[in-house]
């Protein structure tokens, strides 16, 4: 992995990326106090190129973001163009992550983020093919399931840390 210190100009010292991953792994919240404790907003590229930026239920699994859909526009975008970008709030931290979005139909892996999400509460399964997940609710503009599993195959990531020092740092990886 390579290390950018965005933050050099100012004396600030790079952002330690195993700590940052840290805080994703335990799902902090922004604040201790935050209702709105963990959105994270996916960014898919429409057709004419401009973007397209939706709240995701994504889940930190493994290293990266995971998300579901169904026939909905970022599943157009995503099926097209498999670039997009992931940002989230963390306590005392700010990240962006940039990849390709890879649909994920192998069916072990399928039924193991669907345990994730359920063990988070929501209630998923895999579908009847396995390679798709179903659940009895799901954000209204899904669509009826089953819906599509996607895995993000991070290329880079900004980080803005709060932390003391703080710090301002891109990870290529």
């Amino acid at each position: 992995m390579e290390t950018i210190n965005l933050g050099a100009a100012e004396s600030l010292p790079p952002v330690d990326w195993a700590a940052v991953q840290e805080k994703l792994d335990a799902r902090t919240k922004p604040d201790a106090d935050a209702h709105n404790a963990w959105t994270t907003w996916l960014t898919t590229l429409n057709e004419d190129g401009s973007p397209h930026v939706t709240p995701v239920g994504a889940m930190w699994l493994d290293g990266t973001f995971w998300f579901q859909t169904g026939a909905t526009r970022k599943g157009r975008n995503v099926a097209r163009d498999p670039r997009c970008t992931v940002a989230v709030s963390i306590r005392n931290g700010d990240v962006v992550l940039e990849g390709d979005a890879v649909r994920v139909t192998e069916p072990d892996a399928v039924a193991r983020i669907a345990k994730a999400w359920a063990d988070n509460g929501w209630p998923v399964e895999p579908d009847e093919s396995g390679t798709g997940i179903t659940a009895p609710f799901n954000a209204p503009m899904q669509g009826p399931p089953p819906w599509n599993v996607y895995r993000i195959e991070p290329r880079s990531a900004v980080v803005c840390w709060g932390e003391e020092p703080g710090g301002l740092t891109r990870f290529r990886f």
